[in-house]
């Protein structure tokens, strides 16, 4: 996987202010998430120098799953401009991950 790991010291500098950027919010021990992470994977890879994907631990990182109101596993966060614009809570296809994004992508 080439997604990067955030926690709450590198947070607020890896969200981009201008742009848009997908957070991950999940555990090691969290079956979809693992299932998620070769999608996300393949989106960072296809939307390169358009979309920056990340990830948070929630059991490294409990602080930022607080402030994002993070109550189930896996949780996608697209960032637009620095403020959250869409949540997708669950496993979802791959497909509603790219109509989040395709929103704020230009």
């Amino acid at each position: 996987m080439s997604l990067s790991q955030i926690d709450a010291a590198s947070f607020q500098s890896a969200i981009k202010q201008n742009g848009v950027t997908l957070v991950e919010f999940g555990a090691k021990w969290c079956p979809p998430c693992k299932v998620l992470l070769p999608i996300l994977d393949e989106l960072s890879q296809e939307e390169a120098g358009r979309l920056d994907v990340y990830q948070v631990d929630c059991d490294e990182s409990p602080e930022l799953a607080a402030q994002f109101g993070i109550m189930s596993m896996p949780t996608v966060i697209v960032f637009h401009n620095g403020e959250p614009a869409d949540k997708l809570i669950g496993l979802r296809p791959k497909s509603a991950y790219q109509a989040a994004i395709g929103r704020y992508v230009s």
